[in-house]
């Protein structure tokens, strides 16, 4: 039923005055001191360990995940939690290499680093790109995918959800990286909650459908069920290849898609940017463990749907424009929760949503202002104002999502997987770019704009490569597989990989040719006992790899 009851409401209140207050408490504490640009962007000094780690995910975890990842799961099962896992492995490779690098060498923005690096050109094309990169693209979707989601379950209006969403982000997102920091433990903290709740409850009903009771028995059948469900690794036929292409999302383009994002991406490595190294790495090592509870509240909803609509549920709820749509899963489910779990649910998917859009609005807001406003408009603006202005990017930038967002065509339809691809397209040349830049001194800003350029473009031609080219002679190795059309294609995970081996071999003719020609770009600060490890989290790190390794021995 595509309504909230009283209870529910009151559960929303609930959660909503506790996050509110909250962020108020830690506003009206943090203005008692003098506050400067550096602790409004980047909460420098003021965040823990684990405020960081629960931001993270706070801000990672969105309607994409819960909506689009469940969506995923029923779909193709298990598998789909590789974008989970494998982020968990990532995380420690970002606190052992790419964070001790940034700290050392006073980097607060990815276009700051590009200008310390390469040139202001490369890095002012970067902060542009990011910022409509930020806004058109990830603003609006999560807005647009939070509401939709948001609707299926209560039946308030797309627009209202909207406009509710945006105001409850710039709440929170006014009071600062602090105050977005703090109120994002509450909001994993309900976002965790609820989608137990939500995940034992789906797993309840299959037990039932079958008979029997509880948690662990609805998790039985799902295994002999849907036992196809249950393989992280796919052969080449199965039909999901292509978007999950066998060992890649082990040793190929899966570690692209994720050192990528955790590593070279504002909205991700600003909450560790303002701390020292030991609270960085803690907080990157515990968001990796807190990564590996994900897929059990996002993607075991799917496929316990998958399951009942196998059963016979469900045959008209899954379906829009008369298709079946995976993404209905999640929607589905939450809709049968009875008074009071379906408001926690529903606290959880608008915290989920919220701390994603509060994250990204602090992300823009901390670019336009220290990369663009400060080195274009105003050089001599000082904290107060550069604060001030930041303020002002935010209610901007959510206003401009929220009357865009209907017009960019934004389908959840096979959201998760959509949203993958086409950031793909910008992710190896920006990755390449950034890699080369802290290990190999001798890169130059030819290298790296050849890198954004190059990489995008090369991106759009391998994606467009099928309609040129027969890429059959691709399929022996696993590097093509026909599509529903029947037409061979490269697996976007594997293209990603391509692309990211052309860029890097790309910079280093480029740098080695300009290198002969007397050009020494400037490299930054880097040795090697900046990686040594504390033996706490090296411990932490072991574990973390052994549970890792132990998932994908057990769901090979």
């Amino acid at each position: 039923m595509k309504t909230l009851q009283s209870l529910d409401y009151l559960v929303f209140l609930f959660y909503f005055l506790i996050v509110a207050l909250y962020g108020l408490w830690v506003y009206r504490k943090k203005k008692a001191a003098q506050v400067n640009s550096k602790d409004y962007f980047l909460a420098e000094g003021s965040l823990t360990w684990w405020a960081i780690g629960a931001s993270l995910i706070a801000s990672n975890i969105s309607a994409e995940q819960m909506i689009g990842m469940s969506g995923s799961g029923f779909k193709m099962g298990l598998a789909i939690a590789t974008y989970e896992w494998m982020a968990a492995a990532t995380l420690l490779v970002v606190a052992i290499f790419f964070i001790p690098i940034y700290l050392r060498n006073k980097i607060y923005t990815m276009p700051q680093f590009l200008h310390q690096r390469y040139n202001g050109t490369v890095a002012m094309i970067m902060a542009v790109f990011w910022l409509l990169l930020y806004v058109v693209v990830n603003l609006t979707s999560i807005l647009y995918l939070g509401a939709l989601a948001i609707n299926s379950i209560s039946g308030i209006s797309i627009t209202a959800c909207m406009i509710g969403l945006a105001i409850f982000a710039i709440i929170i997102t006014l009071g600062g990286m602090k105050v977005i920091g703090y109120t994002d433990v509450i909001q994993v903290f309900f976002l965790i909650l609820g989608g137990l709740v939500t995940t034992y409850l789906a797993l309840n009903l299959v037990s039932e459908k079958f008979g029997d009771t509880g948690a662990l028995k609805g998790l039985n059948h799902l295994f002999s069920k849907a036992d196809d469900h249950f393989h992280m690794v796919f052969k080449k036929d199965n039909p999901n290849y292509l978007d999950l292409p066998g060992l890649s999302i082990l040793i190929g383009g899966m570690w692209i898609v994720n050192l990528n994002y955790w590593g070279c991406n504002q909205y991700i490595t600003q909450r560790a940017l303002g701390a020292d190294l030991k609270t960085a790495r803690s907080g990157l090592l515990f968001a990796a463990f807190l990564k590996l509870m994900m897929p059990i509240i996002v993607v075991l909803p799917g496929i316990a749907a998958y399951v009942l609509h196998q059963q016979g549920d469900f045959q008209t709820d899954m379906l829009q424009n008369g298709e079946l749509n995976p993404d209905k899963a999640y929607p589905v489910l939450l809709n049968l929760l009875p008074a009071g779990l379906k408001g926690l649910s529903f606290a959880a998917l608008t915290a989920a949503i919220v701390a994603s859009l509060a994250g990204k609005a602090n992300s823009i807001a901390t670019i336009f202002t220290l990369d663009i406003y400060k080195k274009l408009v105003n050089k001599t603006a000082d904290e107060k104002k550069q604060v001030w202005i930041g303020k002002i990017t935010i209610v901007v930038a959510m206003i401009l999502a929220v009357l865009i967002a209907p017009f960019m065509g934004i389908d959840k339809k096979g959201g998760f997987q959509y949203i993958q691809e086409y950031t793909g397209f910008v992710s190896p040349g920006i990755f390449a770019m950034f890699t080369l830049g802290f290990f190999w001194k001798k890169t130059t800003s030819n290298a790296a704009l050849f890198a954004t350029i190059g990489g995008f473009a090369l991106s759009i031609l391998f994606k467009f490569l099928p309609g040129m080219m027969d890429l059959s002679f691709l399929s022996a190795s696993g590097f093509s597989v026909p599509n529903a059309q029947g037409v061979y294609e490269i697996p976007f995970i594997d293209r990603m990989g391509f692309v990211f081996l052309i860029c890097v071999l790309g910079m280093v003719i480029i740098s080695l040719y300009e290198n002969k020609k007397g050009i020494r770009p400037q490299g930054l600060e880097v040795e090697a006992k900046m990686f040594g490890l504390s033996r706490g989290f090296a411990v932490g790190a072991l574990l973390l790899a052994g549970i890792i390794a132990a998932i994908y021995t057990l769901f090979w």
